[in-house]
């Protein structure tokens, strides 16, 4: 079939890697437009966009999708059979969704419909799922509403952290969107209508999702600080000072050394941070001939 990908971030490189190397023909794969990034604001391509360069696969970065008409007779132009979607970065509007013959499958990070939006695997870690999955579905003009074809579930192990999760959900969805495309083609694909009242959302992550409330059980911290390595970051203040919190376990409040912090149903004991302005380390190096000023929350013992 041909196809036409749209995708951003590095979870959707393998796919395309995938499709580029299989049976089907990559025509085009479409990604969000370059942007400046980091203190000297140098312009970075998206992961995608530097994969397709390096395939010779034409690329397409619309500022826009919706109301965008030279993009839209561009990519009608391709005449395309699917287009294949995962975390664009943009919704696409129903004038775009009805391009392509065999329609517009979407790969979801999600057993759906639960944690629909832009950041479920975070989610699912944060609220201490066990298991999670991915989920290719026809797209429609709703977030992440459409039937679906499949599914595929994923174990989330207790000591995953996102990159974990993120990386093993990449390489089933590679698998599914194989099989999914094999069904479109055949015809077999199901048409599996979603239970909305069963929906849950998984919205983008903000900065302010990483500070600590330490009057929250333990466990609850632990999977907050699984979640959100490597962004934005879990962090905590001390002496004033921005205190990010990188590995944590829980532990008893009468231990006798350590960096420990109380929480709402026991200790916590920090065992990788990162000062403000410094570098990421083990806790033990950082108190090492350091005094850190005791609050309620807070306690220090070497």
């Amino acid at each position: 079939m041909k196809i036409v990908f749209m995708g951003t971030p590095q979870f959707a490189v393998p796919i395309l890697q995938t499709l580029a190397n299989s049976k089907h023909k990559v025509l085009s794969a479409v990604t969000q437009p370059d942007r400046p990034k980091g203190r000297g604001h140098g312009v970075v391509f998206s992961p995608v966009k530097d994969y397709a360069i390096s395939q010779n696969i034409p690329v397409m970065q619309p500022e826009k999708v919706r109301g965008n008409e030279a993009f839209k007779e561009e990519i009608t132009a391709l005449g395309a059979d699917v287009f294949v979607v995962v975390a664009y970065g943009q919704i696409l509007p129903q004038s775009i969704l009805d391009i392509p013959a065999l329609g517009c499958v979407n790969i979801h990070a999600s057993l759906l419909p639960k944690y629909r939006g832009a950041a479920p695997m975070q989610h699912a870690i944060l609220n201490g799922e066990t298991e999670t999955g991915i989920t290719i579905m026809y797209m429609d003009k709703g977030m992440d509403t459409g039937d679906m074809i499949l599914k595929k579930t994923l174990a989330i192990e207790a000591t995953d952290r996102f990159e974990d999760v993120h990386n093993k959900m990449a390489e089933i969805s590679c698998e599914c969107i194989m099989e999914a495309l094999a069904q479109i083609e055949a015809g077999t694909a199901a048409r599996k209508p979603q239970n909305n009242e069963e929906a849950t959302y998984a919205p983008m992550l903000k900065k302010q999702d990483g500070k600590i409330d330490w009057n929250r059980n333990t466990n609850e911290i632990i999977n907050q600080i699984r979640a959100l390595d490597p962004w934005p970051g879990t962090y905590t203040e001390i002496d004033g000072q921005i205190l990010k919190i990188w590995e944590a376990i829980a532990c008893d409040e009468a231990t006798d050394k350590g960096l420990i912090f109380k929480t709402g149903d026991g200790a916590l004991e920090v065992t990788e941070l990162q000062a403000q302005g410094g570098k990421r380390m083990k806790t033990a190096d950082y108190l090492r001939g350091r005094a850190v000023k005791c609050t309620k929350e807070t306690k220090q013992k070497q």
